[in-house]
């Protein structure tokens, strides 16, 4: 993937994290970088780079961009010509696969505590699938009627730990 291609990519990203359900405009990112980090770079700029006029940032525009996104400076370049972020080793049985998908997405979430610890937690359990799929099951019910069971299930818990 090319830097110009990268810098779209985070504007669709960014613009469903701010839950715009759409990319964000070049203008919108840089009134945001703005307001919340008090420097920009012009819109004219972040058109030359997602158009590929530019090809390289500035370390100073890089580190900018960077912090903005909530990406590594690093990722803002672009991938060598045979580059791939597929895997090319074989990871072994699909759980394998889950358990390492969990653990990584939980470390993704880090700055969403409660998302993080729920996906560490179904990482280190012996059946996430399982869990996975009662949960499924679980969002068929209203979440009130949910909470109610999740109440009654501790309640009943506690006094028995409590004997």
């Amino acid at each position: 993937m090319n830097l110009a291609e990268k810098i779209k990519h985070l504007r669709e990203v960014e613009g469903e994290l701010r839950g715009f359900k759409r990319p964000m405009t070049q203008m919108e990112v840089v009134k945001a970088m703005q307001e919340e980090l008090s420097e920009s770079i012009s819109q004219a700029y972040l058109s030359q780079l997602e158009s590929a006029k530019r090809l390289h940032l500035t370390a100073s525009s890089r580190a900018l961009l960077a912090r903005f996104f909530k990406v590594h400076p690093g990722y803002l370049v672009n991938d060598p010509p045979d580059y791939s972020t597929d895997l090319l080793t074989d990871m072994g049985h699909d759980s394998d696969r889950l358990d390492t998908w969990l653990t990584a997405s939980a470390q993704e979430w880090r700055s969403e505590p409660v998302l993080q610890e729920f996906l560490q937690c179904l990482a280190e359990t012996g059946e996430p699938r399982r869990y996975l799929e009662l949960f499924r099951q679980l969002m068929d019910l209203p979440l009130e009627g949910l909470e109610a069971i999740v109440e009654a299930v501790t309640s009943h818990i506690d006094s028995t730990l409590a004997d």
